[in-house]
Formats: structure tokens, C-alpha cells, sequence
């Protein structure tokens, strides 16, 4: 500003005029260049008014978009189910719409992901979008089946949301997939129909209240994954994989639905078995259930140490 009051008192240097005085228009330079000091008054006019049109006419975009988005608010109210639930078809269209709703999540991120490990191009796919979300101050809390403690692609991916501050547990229980954002929207598969290919869009505030619930419930059962690169799976887990697999055999499952029930191969099951008839000496599998409901290996309470 010192230059702009030389200028006016006829003192000045052209060769040392600041260049933003020039970019603004309150110095022009005339043909024999010299400096000649403007008005600010008429600075303003020519500095100010395409900038005051530009916010206009984004003001006029910005009101349309608005009429726009409660036009099809009003649409989706009136055709859209009135239970609150609707179904969502295709594996494209499922993940658009969650990783819309992911992105806007705003404080709180709920996600049961059974099935044992995921692959890692989905875990490679879904990283920054979770990152980005910790970042902004979402809380995140997901749960896994205990298979994924031997699953590398998903430790390393539960390794990078937990140092951004992400909450990871697992459970030896058979749960269904659910992912809550805000507490206001859910998604869970359809059960009548393929998973990849259907998906329920959950809004209404009572069922979205029950799933929390369940979802919590799950949680305080859950353990703990701090997972670091030096970490071992705990003895204590194993047991309590093998508990679940042993479980479900007594309950007369085929090895290929408990692998599906537990996120974990047929070959894996097969082996848990195994080391189980070989503790116990049984020579099939109907006697190994017998051995083990009389030694009572899946009660409540832990098995003794060293029984499986």
C-alpha cells in the first residue's frame, strides 16, 4: 500500500511497482509507461463484479441441485418401500452405493466381515477409503471370524486401520455379514438370495437400533487383534477354532459347511478333525462326537489344559 500512496503524491519508481498492484487494477501502466493510480472505487467494478457473478450463478447451480435432490428425495419416499428396506441388485450397483455411503459416513463405522480372510485385492481396493475415513474422525469398529489370525493379506491390512486408529476383534462364532453407517443406514445380504448379487438397504431407525444391538453384543465377545508383524496367534485360539469346527460336526455338519460357516478350507477342518480323533483315539467320526460329549470338551467352561 506504501506504493499505491507514492503513486498518488506523483513519487514513484515504475520499474519497482509491485506486481499485484498491477493484477488488481489499482495501478494501470500507460503508453509511455508510466504508473497512473486508479480509483479504488473503479478497481472494484472491474476486480469484484465477475467474481460476485461467478458466486451467483454457482449460488443458481447450487439451489437447482438442492430442488433436484428433494424432488428425488420425494420420489424414493413415495415409491421407495415404506418398511425402510430396500433391495439393492447387482454386485456392481452393491458396491457403488457403499462406497458412496462409506465415503460420507461421518462419525461411526460398523462392519461384520465373516468368512475368514478376504482377498487381497479387495482389502488393496478398500484401504484408502477406510484410511481416508479414520482420518476425518469416523470411528471404526469391525469384527472377523478367528480364521483371519493365520490370513496374511488381512493382517497387514488390519495392521494399517488400526495404526490410523481403527478397532479390529474376532470371534469363533458363526455371524451374517452387516455394515452400519451413522446408525442411520445398514446393508446386510439378502438370505433368500445370492450374497454378491442382492443386499438390503436397511433405513428404518428400529431395525437399524437392533442390529446395533446385535452387533454390540458380538463385540463384547470378541477379542481383541493387535496384530504386529511379530505377532503369533495365540494357543488359547487355535482351541477355540477347533471348538467351533468340533461343534458343528457334533451338530452333524458336512466339513463342506462348517469351512463355509467358519471362513476356512475343507482341507483345514479335515485337520482339525483329525488331531482331534488322534487326541482323543477315536477311529471315526461318530465315535469321536461320543468322546467328546463324555468328556465334555464343548462345554462352557474351558477344557482342561493340553485336551485339544
Amino acid at each position: 500500500m506504501s506504493f499505491y500512496a507514492e503513486t498518488l503524491k506523483g513519487r514513484f519508481q515504475p520499474e519497482e511497482c509491485p506486481e499485484c498492484l498491477l493484477a488488481l487494477g489499482f495501478v494501470q501502466r500507460g503508453g509511455d509507461g508510466q504508473l497512473v493510480p486508479i480509483p479504488p472505487g473503479l478497481a472494484a467494478n472491474s476486480l469484484l463484479v465477475p467474481m460476485e457473478e461467478r458466486i451467483e450463478s454457482t449460488q443458481r447451480v447450487l439451489a437447482r441441485a438442492r430442488a433436484a435432490v428433494h424432488q428425488v428425495e420425494e420420489v424414493y419416499r413415495s415409491v421407495g418401500s415404506d418398511s425402510g428396506v430396500r433391495v439393492i441388485r447387482g454386485a456392481a450397483a452393491i458396491n457403488a452405493t457403499l462406497e458412496r455411503v462409506v465415503n460420507s459416513c461421518h462419525d461411526e463405522l460398523l462392519t461384520a466381515q465373516p468368512g475368514g480372510g478376504r482377498a487381497q485385492e479387495l482389502l488393496e481396493e478398500a484401504l484408502p477409503s477406510d484410511v481416508a475415513a479414520l482420518r476425518r474422525g469416523v470411528r471404526q469398529r469391525t469384527i472377523y471370524q478367528h480364521t483371519v489370525r493365520t490370513h496374511s493379506p488381512t493382517l497387514s491390512y488390519v495392521e494399517q486401520v488400526s495404526a490410523a486408529g481403527a478397532e479390529v476383534r474376532t470371534l469363533d462364532e458363526v455371524f451374517d455379514r452387516l455394515i452400519v453407517c451413522d446408525r442411520r443406514i445398514a446393508f446386510v445380504p439378502d438370505p433368500a438370495e445370492e450374497r454378491r448379487q442382492f443386499a438390503l438397504a436397511i433405513e428404518h431407525p428400529g431395525l437399524i437400533r437392533y442390529l446395533v444391538g446385535i452387533f454390540d453384543h458380538a463385540w463384547e465377545r470378541a477379542v481383541p487383534l493387535d496384530y504386529a508383524p511379530s505377532a503369533h496367534r495365540p494357543p488359547l485360539l487355535a482351541n477355540e477354532t477347533r471348538r467351533a469346527v468340533l461343534q458343528l460336526m457334533v451338530n452333524g455338519y458336512t466339513d463342506e459347511t462348517i469351512a463355509g460357516r467358519l471362513g476356512m478350507s475343507t482341507r483345514t477342518v479335515a485337520t482339525h478333525i483329525r488331531k482331534a480323533s488322534e487326541l482323543l483315539g477315536s477311529r471315526s467320526r461318530a465315535q469321536l462326537a461320543y468322546l467328546i460329549a463324555k468328556a465334555g470338551l464343548l462345554d462352557e467352561d474351558e477344557p482342561a489344559a493340553g485336551a485339544l
